[in-house]
């Protein structure tokens, strides 16, 4: 291949893959975000008081967030394409826990697993997006992201329509939707090891930036989204966890209809993080 051909390969944007790396976060995030809106049918059917409920989602949140940048610093040094279907098998396996839990251990124990697994997802799968972006780098992370935002909202709609009726037991329906998501991710893994072959193969793909930020704009930069992020995710997770009760405490409406106010807070968040990622895409085609 001659450079002219090289570049302009890695200039195209493989929706495909895109678009099965935002599937699996979906799936990924669904099943992650159903726990905290499981949350009311825990507290009647294992008698878990509002601390216990606050340690799990804790332990949830804890595993599936600080583990990340370990697993991503490892992956930077020694890419592993097949630890994409291995994270969604840690999901799995929590999902199985979960659904047989009778006791406040148990739940722990099933939401650290999901929690891992949702660590080993994340910075493989938006590496991924990142390679299969070409020259439309924030549209492609709209694309994995809003993947991610519509399982945190559907979770509140599946709990309300499927788990209310069957109760906890009724995860184990879950395990369908991860299986389904190995056998994406499967896919993924195997054209990811084909990018990292011919990257390996091609010195001029691997040639560092001509002219690299300072490492204090860098850390600098980082360091505001890291705060931003922060900001967002601590009363994403407080309204997630804890609206629902409120809402059936104060105003005395069912857990189902409970749910659906849920429902509408994330809906609004996947509008807005696909439109943000459509502005710079003029100025990313260069046009």
């Amino acid at each position: 291949m001659n450079p002219s051909a090289s570049s302009a390969s890695s200039q195209t944007t493989v929706f495909s893959i895109l678009f099965a790396v935002s599937i699996v976060h979906l799936l990924n995030d669904a099943i992650q975000s159903v726990v905290p809106a499981m949350f009311p049918i825990m507290h009647q059917s294992l008698n878990l008081t509002f601390a216990q409920i606050g340690w799990i989602a804790f332990t949830l949140n804890m595993t599936a967030s600080v583990l990340q940048p370990l697993v991503g610093l490892y992956t930077d040094a020694r890419p592993k394409p097949y630890i994409l279907p291995v994270g969604v098998l840690f999901s799995l396996v929590g999902i199985i826990v979960l659904a047989y839990a009778g006791s406040f251990i148990q739940v722990l124990g099933a939401v650290a697993l999901l929690g891992i697994g949702s660590s080993v997802l994340h910075p493989e799968s938006s590496r991924v997006a990142h390679m299969a972006a070409g020259s439309r780098k924030g549209l492609a992370q709209s694309i994995f992201q809003v993947g991610g935002n519509v399982g945190q909202a559907l979770a509140p709609v599946l709990t309300a329509l499927i788990f209310v009726p069957l109760g906890q037991f009724g995860l184990i329906w879950f395990t369908l939707v991860a299986a389904a998501a190995v056998v994406v991710q499967l896919f993924v893994a195997r054209w990811y090891g084909s990018r990292i072959a011919f990257r390996k193969g091609k010195a001029a793909v691997r040639t560092a930036a001509a002219n690299p930020l300072p490492k204090g704009i860098v850390a600098y930069s980082i360091g505001i989204l890291i705060m931003l992020l922060f900001s967002k995710f601590v009363y994403v997770a407080s309204m997630t966890g804890f609206y629902a009760f409120y809402l059936i405490d104060h105003f005395h409406i069912s857990t189902e209809r409970a749910q659906l106010f849920v429902f509408a807070l994330l809906l609004a968040g996947v509008v807005g993080t696909f439109l943000g990622g459509q502005w710079p895409t003029a100025s990313e085609d260069g046009t």
